[in-house]
């Protein structure tokens, strides 16, 4: 059993047994709100707030994610209602960013969990070094954060400094090393551990490795203790094959000769043009054929290229067919 299985099977059962010996329930509503008990001198309880988020069900889940990164959400989901009017399916997985210094968004994820959808974070450590916070300069911080989404006690998915292999990102290849990666990434999780935040799903998440095939992956893998999901990050461009196994295919063969862990399309679209109708096809029926893709999260925003859907109507058009299969989408508070 790893690790981090053995850490929270552990803290799970110790605080079962306090709590069965107290007489206390164990049930929460479906909405991750407390269900209150009556104590035999009248007094409410929530027992519930005192055992972590158990995320299990939701690793491995029996339908595919439908997920979408769009702006101003989960903080509104305005637009996750507009996107859902648009594709004929309410995504049930949000991405949003968040800079390294910023404050835990409870609000938000409280707010996409009672519409059914879980909150995957995208952490960007935009100006602080990655040796820095595995030297431990930003405990208080990371403690702060740990101990805020352990209260909230709600499943949340964080991806930290995603496209470590890419030159391009801060925490990228010109100013990271593997070592100092792996040392930050242990370091918060374990800070989370220490916090009995157990309610996160870690996600690891490199670029497909297409344009940067000299950069290894396993260097920068944590291990299997430190990892619950492989996130991918790939689009669709004109300057390449639109084949699923041509997008996503050699980054994971390369993965999978060091993990078995489950991958998700962390952040995937099509660029606008003739081919993107035939883009879409190709995201769905790969997602589709692999049992260990969970799932994708289509990135519909404007940035460097024009990724929505609706620059597109004939490919919106084929989306929201495709979106239709009920393979996709599930309420993730029953999973």
């Amino acid at each position: 059993m790893p690790l981090r299985t053995r850490a929270r099977a552990a803290v799970t059962a110790a605080l079962l047994t306090v709590l069965v010996l107290s007489g206390c329930s164990v049930l929460g509503g479906p909405d991750g709100s407390s269900q209150t008990k009556k104590t035999g001198t009248g007094a409410s309880r929530t027992p519930d707030a005192d055992i972590p988020y158990d995320v299990t069900g939701l690793l491995r889940p029996g339908k595919k994610y439908y997920g979408a990164a769009l702006d101003g959400a989960p903080n509104s989901m305005a637009p996750v209602d507009a996107y859902t009017t648009m594709t004929g399916k309410q995504p049930n997985l949000l991405e949003y960013y968040a800079a390294w210094g910023d404050g835990f968004d409870a609000s938000g994820v409280r707010r996409a969990w009672k519409e059914g959808a879980l909150t995957l974070m995208s952490w960007e450590p935009f100006d602080t070094g990655l040796a820095d916070i595995a030297a431990g300069r930003s405990d208080p911080y990371i403690e702060k954060y740990a101990k805020a989404v352990r209260t909230l006690n709600l499943p949340v998915v964080i991806d930290f400094a995603d496209e470590f292999n890419g030159y391009w990102e801060k925490w990228g290849t010109k100013h990271v090393t593997p070592e100092q990666f792996v040392a930050a990434w242990r370091h918060i999780h374990d800070i989370f551990l220490d916090a009995g935040a157990s309610n996160v799903i870690w996600a690891w998440s490199p670029n497909i490795v297409n344009p940067v095939k000299s950069v290894r992956l396993k260097p920068y893998y944590p291990g299997d203790a430190y990892v619950d999901w492989v996130g991918l990050v790939g689009y669709w461009t004109l300057g390449q094959d639109n084949a699923f196994s041509s997008v996503f295919g050699p980054t994971v063969d390369e993965i999978r000769t060091f993990t078995k862990k489950p991958m998700m399309l962390i952040e995937t679209a099509a660029m606008a043009g003739e081919r993107r109708r035939a883009d879409i096809r190709n995201l769905f029926a790969g997602v589709e054929a692999d049992d260990d893709i969970l799932g994708f999260i289509w990135f519909n925003q404007k940035k460097r290229a024009d990724w929505r859907l609706e620059a597109s109507p004939l490919a919106l058009k084929e989306f929201r067919r495709l979106a239709a299969d009920d393979r996709f989408g599930f309420d993730v508070r029953k999973p």
